[in-house]
């Protein structure tokens, strides 16, 4: 049996709809709070908010620090030796810091 094309009437309103729905997924997208960084807002609980176990104790601390370091709002200097807390150091930073509105 083929297929009884559509209403016309009824396209005006299902387009409508279709755009309705667009816009509010698209404003519900741009609305979000959420920053998708878990724990960046608290550095006391980053570590335990993001999974780190498989790295280093060094690594882990650095990137505590890093966390803590990102959010203070006076300048700070990055560690100077090369390693693993360094390393976590700067990825904790980069985790950690408050992202500019767009």
């Amino acid at each position: 049996m083929p297929a009884r094309p559509m209403q016309p009437q009824r396209l005006p309103l299902l387009r409508a709809l279709v755009l309705a729905l667009c816009a509010v997924l698209a404003l519900g997208a741009c609305a979000s709070a959420d920053s998708g960084r878990p724990g960046a807002s608290d550095p006391t609980t980053v570590t335990s908010t993001i999974n780190l176990s498989g790295f280093p104790a060094e690594f882990r601390r650095g990137f505590s620090d890093g966390c803590a370091a990102a959010r203070t709002a006076s300048a700070v200097a990055r560690p100077r030796v090369d390693g693993q807390y360094a390393a976590g150091w700067n990825d904790g930073f980069d985790y950690c810091k408050p992202r500019e509105a767009k």
